[in-house]
């Protein structure tokens, strides 16, 4: 369950999904790997700002639910989670480098999207319309943005 992180200046709840693949695809992800990766993530957690709310994982690829604080971009996340850890399944699992020719436990590319603490983009677009009631809700964007 996430947790209000409170800093010196702010309070944050910014929670992430990411999903990483394995390199290539193949389906190396396995019992051992997983608990060597979910005691690899606990040391994270206790080294960065980072909590691992959940870490579900299938043969080929993993998914994350993080908490973190706003200094850290969801690309140094993944940054971090994925060297790191990347790092430590080849020290304590050889066997599954010899499976990656290539020397890289993840693909180059992942996934990271954000989740909200509020259970909708609906019922956050309700809060922000009854804020400030008394006076009327006038709408700034009817379509998404564009930038050009």
């Amino acid at each position: 369950m996430s947790i209000y992180i409170h800093k010196r200046h702010n309070v944050s709840v910014l929670i992430y999904h990411l999903v990483c693949p394995a390199k290539y695809r193949r389906a190396v992800i396995s019992e051992k790997v997983d608990m060597v990766m979910k005691d690899v993530c606990q040391d994270i957690a206790l080294r960065y700002q980072m909590h691992f709310l959940e870490i579900g994982t299938d043969n080929d690829h993993v998914h994350f639910l993080i908490q973190s604080v706003p200094t850290y971009a969801p690309t140094k996340i993944a940054r971090i989670v994925k060297s790191i850890t990347a790092r430590e399944i080849f020290a304590r699992v050889p066997e599954v480098k010899k499976q990656l020719w290539g020397g890289e436990f993840w693909t180059d590319g992942y996934y990271i999207s954000t989740v909200g603490r509020n259970r909708s983009e609906s019922a956050v677009t309700e809060y922000v319309k009854s804020q400030g009631i008394e006076k009327e809700y006038v709408r700034l964007h009817q379509e998404q943005p564009t930038l050009f």
